[in-house]
């Protein structure tokens, strides 16, 4: 680096090496989709809904939790408050990892 700046050769190797990644991932994902085809509209909704209950059912377990702890130590709702975006981090977190995974 020269006075905190890469040299343009450099740079511009690197946004080439960047492009190609992003072409082969594109045509990776093209060639897996024509593999396996649309899926059908039952397997779908299914995902949908398997997605929709790997989110809800730790919110609902973490706002369970955190009133049942809230009530036994009066606090408020400190630990409903963080237990709830807790299990909404933890929900997000494996529908990423599900996604990712089909």
């Amino acid at each position: 680096m020269v006075n905190g700046k890469e040299p343009d050769d450099r740079k511009r190797k690197r946004e080439e090496q960047q492009l190609e990644e992003a072409v082969e991932r594109a045509q990776r994902r093209r060639e897996h989709w024509l593999r396996t085809g649309e899926w059908p509209l039952g397997r779908a909704l299914a995902m949908m809904g398997r997605f929709g209950w790997t989110m809800v059912v730790p919110i609902l377990l973490g706002a369970f939790a955190g009133r049942w702890l809230d009530r036994t130590f009066n606090t408020g709702v400190m630990w409903s408050a963080a237990l709830v975006f807790a299990g909404a981090a933890l929900g997000f977190w494996a529908v990423w990892k599900a996604m990712n995974s089909e």
